[in-house]
């Protein structure tokens, strides 16, 4: 009985739209109804339950998908187009919780100083195709100079360019001389980085000027950084007083904090202050991974950025510091996040696309099950979990009806062998075919 109704459903929605199409039409006439998209997927994988379901039509109109129903039984009218992944593995689009749009990876350090903020926008532009084509249809983005992610977000949306749907957090707020700040211009240029603020009150002013040029979500830098000169990675920036300013003021308007945090001080005082997401998570212990699970707080937790790093960081421009700094905790983090997922926290995907080339996002997953997750584990990371994180569970993360169109397809079985995730054949954000 379920099947049948939900095959007179499918039924009427591809026939709906025949009087659209048909040769009576007037070639000045406008559609009143938006196209319907039929998709044949041969397995379509089910994340929220890990189960394939064989041969099956995902029918979309519009931005979002209308009905999924076995392909048996169910007639595709001739007009209606047609889209044959019968072999394939169908997807939800992809999420990264933690990208930089706007940073080239093949400069960085002082080569760096040499780019400005209108030529890293266009650099945007490039990584948002490639970001998109690789399959991940939205990503966080946490930090840009001049507001340049919250313009490529709008210029994406606007329909400019292809790109990833975006959450932008403008400037990333840190402490004078810290890792949100520029270190790298001697005294003389008395250059200081827009996102400083100093203290629980001037934290505030720079959430509510973050929320006033268009941040989607506030960014925060609970302690020193791999890449950034002067600092240690592990030391603790924030005070527990000024995170906790910053996490109300952030949610009174209505956006979540992610804090960047590499050392255990910096990770469990982001969390009592109340961060909804801790990124990198390097050296985390013990207490660190309880007051996660007690608080729900997701862990972003970048695996694979290390090879990059290692591998060609100092053509790249990266400081000897910086080096020698990710030599020392590059590997504690891989082995911290092993502790965390068998701790119980919460584990979303992120990986600092923009410290290696964009479109390598993948990339990670291998690192993910090398270090204690399942395939559906790290699958579930990049989809369900990552847009709970973003607050975007009604929109994507899952092939369900209602939800927003953002699916992608790979030849082989992700469950089996997850780096096939590097090769996504097919994607299409809200309704639309990109690849």
């Amino acid at each position: 009985m379920y099947k049948n109704k939900a095959c007179n459903l499918v039924h009427t929605l591809l026939f709906s739209g025949l009087c659209l199409s048909g040769s009576f039409l007037h070639a000045e006439d406008k559609p009143l109804l938006p196209e319907t998209i039929a998709i044949k997927a041969g397995r379509l994988l089910d994340v929220e339950t890990g189960k394939v379901l064989r041969d099956q039509l995902i029918v979309i109109t519009g931005e979002r998908i209308t009905a999924i129903v076995p392909i048996a039984g169910t007639p595709v009218p001739y007009n209606v187009k047609l889209i044959n992944l019968s072999n394939a593995t169908v997807l939800p689009g992809l999420i990264d919780a933690h990208t930089h749009l706007t940073s080239n990876p093949r400069q960085h350090g002082y080569s760096s100083l040499g780019t400005s903020t209108t030529r890293a926008a266009l650099y945007g532009v490039r990584a948002a195709r490639d970001t998109l084509n690789a399959g991940f249809t939205t990503v966080r983005d946490v930090g840009s100079e001049g507001f340049a992610d919250v313009a490529l977000r709008d210029a994406i949306n606007d329909g400019d360019f292809p790109g990833p749907r975006i959450l932008a957090a403008g400037y990333a707020i840190g402490i004078k001389g810290g890792h949100c700040d520029n270190n790298l211009l001697p005294p003389e240029y008395n250059d200081t980085g827009k996102g400083v603020a100093d203290g629980p009150w001037a934290a505030r002013s720079k959430v509510r000027e973050m929320a006033k040029y268009g941040a989607d979500l506030i960014k925060i830098c609970a302690t020193g950084g791999v890449l950034s000169k002067g600092d240690a990675a592990g030391a603790q920036q924030y005070t527990l007083e000024e995170m906790q300013a910053i996490v109300q003021e952030a949610h009174k308007l209505g956006r979540k904090v992610a804090a960047h945090a590499h050392g255990a001080s910096g990770i469990s005082d982001a969390i009592r202050a109340g961060v909804d997401s801790v990124e990198h998570s390097s050296l985390i212990d013990a207490e660190g991974i309880k007051l996660a699970k007690q608080h729900g707080t997701w862990l972003v937790m970048d695996i694979y950025n290390d090879d990059y790093i290692l591998g060609e960081g100092e053509k790249a421009g990266f400081l000897p510091e910086s080096l020698a700094k990710e030599k020392e905790i590059g590997q504690k983090q891989r082995d911290n996040f092993r502790a965390a997922l068998e701790g119980g926290a919460r584990m979303a995907f992120g990986t600092d696309a923009g410290v290696y080339p964009h479109g390598d996002n993948g990339k990670q997953f291998y690192y993910m099950v090398k270090y204690g997750m399942t395939p559906l584990q790290a699958i579930q990371a990049a989809t369900i979990n990552a847009a709970d994180l973003l607050g975007l569970q009604d929109k994507v993360g899952s092939i369900k009806v209602g939800k927003l169109a953002d699916i992608i397809a790979v030849d082989a079985d992700p469950l089996t062998d997850v780096t096939s995730l590097t090769k996504v054949k097919f994607v299409m954000k809200s309704g639309k075919v990109y690849k």
